[in-house]
């Protein structure tokens, strides 16, 4: 059966049928295409893919922080608390990102201001949202600081980006995200670029910050193991198009879609012997240049001629599981694949 896209009555956030272009010296490309996903009240939906597949641009199109020569299209659907974020004046949008909506960005040495103390960035936010006096704001944002593990934060909070270490810098962006109580994160790749140890203290302070204010999040990761850890759905997102969703522990069970078992078997696994990592071959596509049937083919081991001259829809699978291949109508194939590799094995 192929996936319906009436959202549920639950739903803080719902992106329905959302595309994004950009019109280019060499035509029209859709880098976002069709996407369409939930996040439940107090819920993490985890979107997985590899880069170039349209994760980060979907996120900020979440708060219409696209900008020109990137358009939203008409028919796309961002639902917030019930309101259509595409269709709301600019103040009222405004009043969404920062308070009710808030947003960790991949690379905080550019997200973050140079010419700004950590400290006036958090205090700048309070301000714009509230009615907080300069000094009202700046205790706050002291406080966040010492509120996301920053040591001596009353002196932190007086340095500038360049000062702070890495992973300073990506708590001060969690601080910022954090100080109005948001009711949605957007965390986009948030420890990227930091040692494993680090890494793991800021997904933890994460998901304590969203479990104390019952918040949502839309964590945007390659990393599966993050995603095993954090998350209690996940959307694998594969050339701009949303290819298998499904709750984490049945994803890791059986992932339906090639792609994502593909992902899978290229995790590197405590205790494992293999010499070396398995890969997906090839890369992905860039927009201009989708196969206009499944974007995946070439790439896929499982592929046969319909995948070549046939778009798979979403398919609805159950149990709040979708998957957009051809192998949910014929799983045979996919069956005769896997028993004549591990003969060959």
């Amino acid at each position: 059966m192929t996936a319906t896209h009436t959202p549920p009555t639950d739903a803080l956030l719902s992106l329905r049928d959302v595309r994004v272009t950009f019109r280019t010296a060499d035509g029209v490309i859709t880098p976002v295409d069709g996407v369409s996903f939930d996040i439940a009240r107090g819920e993490t939906l985890a979107l997985v893919g590899e880069s170039g597949c349209g994760k980060s641009l979907t996120a900020l199109t979440i708060l219409r922080l696209i900008d020109a020569p990137g358009r939203i299209e008409a028919g796309s659907r961002i639902l917030f608390e019930g309101r259509d974020v595409l269709t709301l004046p600019d103040k009222e949008l405004r009043s969404i990102r920062g308070r009710q909506a808030a947003m960790i960005f991949q690379e905080p040495m550019t997200a973050l201001n140079p010419v700004y103390s950590a400290g006036e960035q958090i205090a700048e936010v309070v301000r714009t949202h509230t009615k907080a006096s300069r000094s009202e704001a700046w205790t706050r944002a002291v406080a966040m600081l010492g509120a996301v593990g920053i040591s001596s934060p009353d002196i932190r909070a007086k340095q500038f980006p360049h000062q702070l270490s890495g992973g300073m810098r990506q708590r001060v962006m969690i601080a910022m995200a954090l100080v109005l109580g948001p009711s949605l994160l957007i965390a986009d790749e948030p420890t990227t670029a930091l040692v494993v140890t680090i890494q793991a203290q800021l997904l933890d302070l994460l998901r304590e910050a969203q479990q104390a204010r019952g918040a949502s999040m839309l964590l945007i990761t390659h990393d599966l193991g993050v995603v095993a850890e954090s998350a209690q759905r996940v959307a694998v997102m594969y050339a701009g198009q949303i290819v298998e969703e499904a709750p984490v522990t049945a994803l890791f069970a059986a992932p339906q879609h090639p792609y994502t078992e593909g992902l899978m078997a290229a995790m590197p696994r405590a205790g494992s012997r293999r010499e070396r990592l398995t890969t997906i071959p090839g890369t992905v596509p860039p927009p201009g240049a989708w196969p206009l049937a499944c974007r995946f083919a070439d790439r896929c081991a499982y592929a046969w001629s319909r995948c070549t001259i046939e778009a798979p829809p979403l398919h609805q699978l159950g149990h709040g599981r979708t998957s957009r291949c051809h192998l949910v109508e014929e799983p045979a194939r996919r069956v005769a694949a896997q028993a004549t590799a591990g003969a060959a094995s």
